[in-house]
Formats: structure tokens, sequence, C-alpha cells
């Protein structure tokens, strides 16, 4: 790290401003030879803890630094290992707790775009916006707090962005522990006023998780993978008809659905609709029954989720 670059930074630290000048001044000094290193990205996180209003000019260098040193900083390029993703979190977490936008919008960042980042820090990520949700407890992009008791908006846009990463367990690849977090974010805020695109995102979320895309031995295309991309940003896909083609691709995995649905009322024996159209793994069934029976009821987003897997079945 060059004397210009700790000066500048102990400057910016110090009277808690930082101005478009400075900004270009850091990016100039901190990328002058090619390579972001930890020194100056531990600098650049301590300019964030100081800044007392930061702009969003200071976001987007500041997501862009951290992002290109997490992922860019050692071989190989664009993978978050064990060791960086500790560093992040500690980087972060010095105080106890992620405090602005800047740290959760690098976070997002990220694992958006790692060709593989290690669990602990997408789990990481996940609970600050759990806790968001059920606490009221975190920073948003213009000030603000998030309210607790309900999934807003702003919310359900970072947490689609999170879940259906394709640093994780690969594009729109939901895993059981995603899939557990939206099942205790549903529970928690089932009363609330929560925001339209809310029920949606956790039925999407959950019912990827049981097509099992995340599968280790699942083999998709190039084409495939652009084609996952595109769900991710647009919630007004056709979602059957994507899985239906994505079924083709997948491997087949032993159906044994189980009692999952069959328990849920009279009327449509959900269980031989599901052996008949889907593979679903017995530990997925065993599950999806046990997250549905935890509370003896079945509510609108648990219906709903029933309702879009029989839909599918048509």
């Amino acid at each position: 790290m060059s004397f210009q670059f700790t000066d500048l930074a102990r400057s910016v630290a110090e009277d808690g401003r930082v101005t478009s000048d400075e900004i270009l001044s850091l990016r100039r000094l901190g990328w002058g030879d090619g390579v972001m290193t930890r020194e100056e990205a531990e600098a650049i996180f301590a300019i964030n803890r100081q800044i007392v209003m930061p702009g969003n000019d200071w976001v987007d260098f500041f997501v862009e630094a951290i992002s290109e040193f997490v992922l860019n900083g050692s071989e190989p390029k664009g993978m978050c290992d064990r060791a960086e993703a500790e560093w992040l979190i500690g980087a972060i977490d010095h105080d106890g707790k992620l405090e602005t936008m800047a740290e959760l919008e690098v976070l997002v960042r990220i694992i958006e775009r790692a060709r593989n980042v290690d669990d602990v820090l997408k789990q990481y990520a996940l609970k600050q916006v759990e806790h968001a949700v059920l606490h009221g407890e975190g920073p948003t992009r213009c000030g603000g707090e998030l309210a607790s008791c309900h999934v807003s908006t702003a919310e359900c846009h970072i947490l689609r962005r999170l879940v259906f990463a394709s640093g994780g367990h690969g594009p729109a690849a939901v895993s059981r522990y995603d899939a557990e977090m939206l099942f205790r974010i549903k529970d928690a805020t089932l009363n609330a006023a929560s925001a339209p695109d809310w029920p949606v995102l956790f039925v999407d979320g959950v019912a990827n998780y049981l097509r099992g895309f995340q599968a280790a031995n699942a083999q998709l295309s190039h084409g495939r993978v652009k084609e996952l991309e595109s769900f991710i940003a647009d919630n007004s896909v056709n979602v059957g008809r994507f899985f239906g083609r994505m079924a083709k691709e997948a491997p087949k995995m032993a159906n044994h659905f189980g009692k999952v649905f069959g328990q849920k009322g009279g009327g449509t024996d959900y269980t031989v609709r599901a052996i008949e159209g889907e593979d679903v793994t017995a530990n997925e069934a065993r599950w999806l029954n046990g997250m549905i029976e935890a509370d003896g009821q079945l509510d609108p987003l648990e219906k709903a989720l029933i309702e879009r897997i029989e839909a599918e079945l048509d």
C-alpha cells in the first residue's frame, strides 16, 4: 500500500466525510498497479466505518473495491474460499453487527459474482437479512432502518439475489439452508403486511429446492445457465414451464414423496399427483412434511406452495 493511499485514507477517516475527488484519488491509488491488496482493503473498511453520511458514490466504490479484492486478489480468480470469507466476515462484524448498506451490498455482490463462494459467507449474509426482517435492525441505502416483523420490497429484492445467486449452489439452485430460512421468515411474518413480492419469493425458493437443482451431480449447459440467470431477474417468468424444461437436462432422482401433502386435508391425493410427475427424494419429502406440520396448520403460503407443485403436475 502506497504512502499516498495511507495518508489519504487517514485524512478521510479523521473528518468523517469523503468527497468525489477523494474517492477518485482512492480509486487511482488503490488500482494504480492493477491489484487491490489486503492492506488497502482494510484501509477502505476503516474509512467506511468513519463516514457519517456515505453517498452513493462511496457505496459504489466500496462495493467495487472490496469485491475486487475478495474475488480477484488471489488465485483462482472469481472464487471466495473459507479464508477469504472469514476475513470479510471479520471485517464487517468487527463490532458485532453489520452496520451499513455498503457492507450488506458487498456481501450480496460477491455472492452474485463469484464462480464459487464458501457456504459460510452466504449463510452469514442470509442471517443478516433475516435478523433485519425479524428485529428491524439494519441499514438501508438511504439511511433508514428496516422495519421489523414484515418483509419489505427491498428485503425481498436482497433475499432473491442471495437465494438464487450463482455463487451459492449454482444459479437458481436453492439449498435446504435457504429454504429453511424462508420458512422461518414466513412463520414470523405470516400475519404482517409484507411486500407483494414476498409470497412469490417464498414459493419460488422452496419449490426450487424441492425440484433439486442444487443436486451435486446435475449438469447444466451454458445456455441453461443463462436462462437461469434471466429467471432470477424476472419474477414474471412462468416457473412451471421453466422447471419442465430444466427437468429434461437434470439427472433423475429416486422419488419417494411419502405423505407430504396427503395429511393436509381431504379432496386431492397430493402424494399420488407428486409421484406421477416429479422427482423428490425421501429426505426432501420428510423435510417438507416436517416444515408444514410444525405448527399444526396449513397457512396461506404453504397452501400456495402446494398449489404451485400441483399445478405443475397437470
